[in-house]
């Protein structure tokens, strides 16, 4: 057992993290507490090649549109498009504007380039179409799934035509009002439309599952794994806007819920095909209950984390990224008694932290939460300690 915190550090390497844990997860996720930081994107960047070559991760998810992402993940295979094509359209949340995600896409292109598809390392967004302001229509998704399911399989058997589906669509805008957020009144969620899109999309996504056989042999196992993306981002938009349209005071807690599980059930699937890495916020990576308060309210919500290690067990691991400052953001040395203050006093710019060591260090002493001057960054809640595989601490991070 650890007795000095200096011994549960490690460099921040893949054989180092591998040891922390029990076995090869199928999930392993690398959280982050700030958007964008480039010495801690240019970390991740890092240690995530080494994860691939290394120990044979063939997928890279982030938290981006999970629609978007398929025009990076063709850019990265072959070639498809240029690099500027691939950072301006294939992610959500301006993400693709951020110089560590286009370093990491460059080094995906350049890896696969002499590679054959089998051992292809492979993108992927996990989030849904959503943004803080509203979420995307379902045409995209809708259409598609229909789309794939008239190519293989009899027209008779279809719940419906593509110009009925266009027709209950209609205009893209009813469905992308920025007011609906805080309007319910100003949601196309719960018309008559909508409600019979839901029906529908339930019928397409359970004829999809029922001609598997049929579908991989017709067509091939990955255009089953998009079919089946294609309809759990349909059926979770049109879920997710029907709770827009709520005008309960639960309607919040269901909208971040379902954000969460939609994430989570992109990670699912993307673990059924082979083990994959997970770039995202640390409040959706974490094992614990989500929290916040908005309008005056509290929310509480299960993160993605927590969902996909209630599924796989030890299948799922979490390292958290910790940071000392982020001085330009007004964010200066953490105060001692904090697990970042703790971590600060190190000599090391940067280390691989075993979480269970440290707790074990710590012994009965109970790490102050500290406090963030800056609404874009948030600390580590010490009481998560005892659920987090491990810790990559960032000392300071320079503007830019």
């Amino acid at each position: 057992m650890a007795t000095d915190i200096k011994d549960t550090t490690h460099a921040v390497e893949a054989s180092a993290v591998m040891k922390l844990l029990p076995g090869r997860p199928r999930l392993l996720a690398l959280g982050e507490p700030t958007h964008g930081a480039g010495t801690v994107l240019g970390a991740r960047n890092k240690l995530f090649g080494q994860l691939v070559e290394q120990e044979g991760y063939r997928t890279i998810a982030i938290e981006s549109d999970c629609l978007m992402g398929l025009l990076v993940d063709g850019y990265v295979t072959s070639g498809t498009g240029t690099l500027n094509e691939a950072m301006e359209q294939g992610f959500s949340h301006e993400w693709g504007a951020f110089a560590g995600n286009r370093e990491l896409v460059r080094w995906m292109r350049a890896y696969n380039e002499s590679r054959p598809a089998s051992d292809q390392v492979r993108f992927a967004g996990f989030d849904g179409p959503l943004e803080i302001t509203g979420a995307a229509s379902p045409r995209q998704a809708l259409i598609a799934l229909h789309g794939h399911l008239s190519s293989h399989v009899d027209a008779e058997l279809l719940p419906c035509t593509v110009e009925t589906l266009d027709r209950l669509l209609g205009s893209d805008d009813r469905w992308t009002d920025p007011d609906a957020m805080l309007d319910p009144g100003k949601s196309f969620g719960q018309s008559e439309e909508a409600g019979r899109l839901r029906l529908l999309t339930d019928d397409l996504v359970a004829l999809l599952e029922a001609r598997t056989p049929q579908l991989i042999a017709s067509s091939s196992r990955e255009g089953w794994h998009r079919a089946r993306l294609y309809g759990r981002t349909a059926v979770g938009l049109l879920r997710y806007h029907f709770w827009m349209a709520d005008t309960s005071p639960n309607r919040f807690s269901w909208l971040m819920g379902l954000r969460d599980s939609m994430m989570a059930a992109n990670l699912l699937a993307l673990a059924e095909q082979g083990p994959t890495l997970v770039s995202a916020h640390n409040g959706h990576l974490q094992l614990d209950r989500s929290t916040t308060r908005m309008a005056g309210r509290p929310l509480e919500w299960w993160s993605a984390g927590a969902l996909v290690s209630a599924h796989l067990g030890e299948g799922y691991a979490f390292l958290a990224t910790v940071l000392g400052t982020l001085r330009h953001q007004g964010v200066d040395a953490p105060p001692p008694d904090s697990v970042e203050g703790l971590l600060y006093a190190l000599p090391e710019d940067r280390c691989l932290v075993d979480a269970a060591g440290l707790v074990a260090s710590l012994g009965d002493r109970r790490p102050a939460p500290r406090v963030s001057p800056y609404y874009g960054y948030s600390p580590l809640d010490p009481a998560h300690l005892d659920r987090i595989d491990g810790i990559v601490f960032v000392k300071d991070v320079p503007q830019g």
